[in-house]
């Protein structure tokens, strides 16, 4: 993928120095976010170049926007496009690894929102690239370690959103639930209507209801993008 920078609407991404760059997953999982409840604490965890927490801050007056890195070039790299952008005063990154930073933060206020594009390569596959195997694969933040720390972090009537491997939805979920994270909204995502179910966008809260489930398709034909795409990412894309 590309080293340059990537130019949104309202904010611009610097990625050189991450080793994961912008992608459909964490652009999706930023603008699929509901904010109904209207949060006003969020953290983004894994924010990598610190597309998902710009894009919330874009989009939500939230007065604290916290985001989590363990690897330094992207935490710096994150820190760097938070100032750069209209909403630095509103956006903190922590250099950390979550396990340190929930255990440590637990007692601290809850987060409204939580929102994560995890690691999820679970298969023995690995890189040449040390740092992208730290961004990417599960050993670097196991779904049970995730799912841990969020049910400490988030506050009672707070929700946490996630994009995971559509393979993974039914252990994640039950995962979830045995820490108290019960299904508000699933949406799995296909690449065109004929293609296979690729992601399944999450959402949780600690009560329990209905979820409400639904498909999301990404393209009618290459490059040619369904209408419900566009809306949901036309004030972000630049071509949209």
């Amino acid at each position: 993928m590309s080293n340059k920078s990537f130019k949104f609407k309202e904010f611009q991404i610097a990625q050189d120095r991450c080793a994961m760059k912008i992608g459909t997953d964490g652009v999706l999982l930023g603008a699929w976010t509901s904010l109904d409840h209207q949060p006003n604490s969020i953290l983004d965890i894994g924010t990598g170049t610190g597309v998902i927490a710009l894009m919330l801050a874009q989009r939500s007056p939230a007065p604290l926007i916290d985001a989590i890195e363990i690897d330094n070039d992207a935490f710096e790299q994150a820190v760097d496009n938070f100032e750069q952008s209209n909403w630095g005063d509103r956006l903190f990154c922590y250099h950390a690894a979550f396990e340190e930073f929930f255990e440590e933060m637990q007692d601290e206020e809850k987060y409204e929102l939580i929102i994560s594009n995890p690691p999820f390569y679970v298969e023995n596959y690995t890189s040449d690239s040390k740092s992208r195997n730290k961004a990417r694969f599960a050993e670097a933040l196991p779904f049970s370690e995730l799912i841990e720390g969020v049910s400490k972090l988030l506050h009672q009537n707070g929700e946490f959103n996630t994009i995971i491997p559509h393979k993974e939805e039914t252990s994640f979920i039950s995962m979830a639930r045995k820490f108290g994270l019960l299904p508000k909204k699933i949406t799995r995502v296909r690449g065109s209507e004929t293609s296979k179910i690729k992601r399944s966008l999450l959402s949780f809260s600690f009560k329990e209801v209905k979820p409400e489930e639904n498909e999301l398709f990404i393209e009618i034909s290459r490059h040619n993008y369904t209408e419900t795409y566009k809306n949901l990412v036309k004030d972000f894309y630049l071509k949209l």
